[in-house]
């Protein structure tokens, strides 16, 4: 009993001593998403789906919970927003291709429509993530508009 009594005492003082190391935060600008929203034109209500569904994970600013801070849970949440902008970053839009761009709006609004995106994961800690059908069908909406305006422009090139 001594040994394990032991064990709990050094993984409880690895535990907090862990909690003051973590992965660098995503702290970007909103700004950073400007050209985005400039070049792709959402509506009011899908503009605010995107803030609040799919920014902290494709964009250069997160917006953290409150349990971001606690190891290992943070680096679990630096490792998800650093696969979502490995896909899509909406921050780093100006500089993709317009071919890129085409395809990625076909990304986002299929993803969306088929319950991808926002993930599980995000929608279990923001409630407000959870999309409704009429959101849904006005990010779909959108997405294949724009989609089509980048088509129309790769086809007159």
């Amino acid at each position: 009993m001594k040994t394990v009594k032991k064990i709990l005492v050094f993984l409880l003082v690895v535990f907090v001593i862990a909690q003051f190391f973590g992965p660098e935060k995503n702290d970007g600008e909103m700004t950073s998403v400007a050209a985005f929203i400039s070049e792709t034109n959402p509506p009011e209500d899908v503009k605010k789906i995107l803030e609040t569904t799919c920014y902290d994970c494709h964009s250069d600013k997160t917006v953290y919970p409150w349990y971001s801070n606690i190891t290992p849970v943070n680096y679990w949440l630096d490792d998800h927003i650093k696969d979502g902008k490995k896909h899509l970053n909406f921050s780093k839009w100006s500089s993709y291709s317009l071919k890129k761009k085409e395809h990625k709006m076909d990304e986002l609004y299929e993803e969306v429509e088929k319950g991808e995106m926002p993930l599980d994961s995000y929608t279990w800690t923001h409630a407000d993530a959870n999309l409704t059908q009429e959101q849904i069908n006005a990010v779909v909406a959108w997405g294949k508009k724009v989609q089509a305006d980048y088509k129309l422009q790769m086809n007159s090139k």
